[in-house]
């Protein structure tokens, strides 16, 4: 079974809060990080040193979505006050479900934790992923 942790966070995370709240929500939800194989998020998020960081320590791909985008995505629990802030009323749920593809599904909704809200999302039948197009979207420095 592939997982998908979409998160959403203040600007500057570090990779060590990050990934606390990661391992913390995936342990609470009684998951392993080993199915784990991408960290989505917004991209400019994504560009950042912290998520960079934590991605690249723990193997996984990170994936980055234009608020646009993740605004059309359908999320059991939008945050007007999020779409107020950046331009989409879902980042931890809109990302986990757009990275996991089409039938993906949350397994975990959003928790927050240590002020970064994480969800959870598993791709529809098989582990195929939707984030072959969003790579170009987070520049790898």
């Amino acid at each position: 079974m592939t997982l998908v942790v979409g998160f959403g966070a203040r600007a500057g995370v570090t990779a060590g809060v990050l990934s606390d709240a990661v391992r913390g929500v995936l342990a609470g939800a009684g998951l392993a990080c080993s199915p784990v194989a991408v960290l989505a998020t917004l991209d400019r998020r994504a560009a950042e040193d912290g998520p960079r960081e934590f991605a690249a320590a723990a193997g996984w791909r990170l994936a980055g979505f234009p608020a646009s985008e993740l605004a059309a995505q359908p999320v059991p629990t939008p945050s007007a006050a999020v779409g107020t802030a950046v331009g989409t009323p879902s980042v931890a749920e809109a990302a986990a479900l757009r990275a996991a593809g089409p039938g993906g599904r949350l397994i975990v909704p959003k928790r927050v934790r240590s002020g970064v809200t994480v969800a959870v999302a598993r791709p529809a039948g098989s582990s195929r992923l939707a984030v072959s197009a969003v790579s170009a979207a987070v520049r790898q420095h």
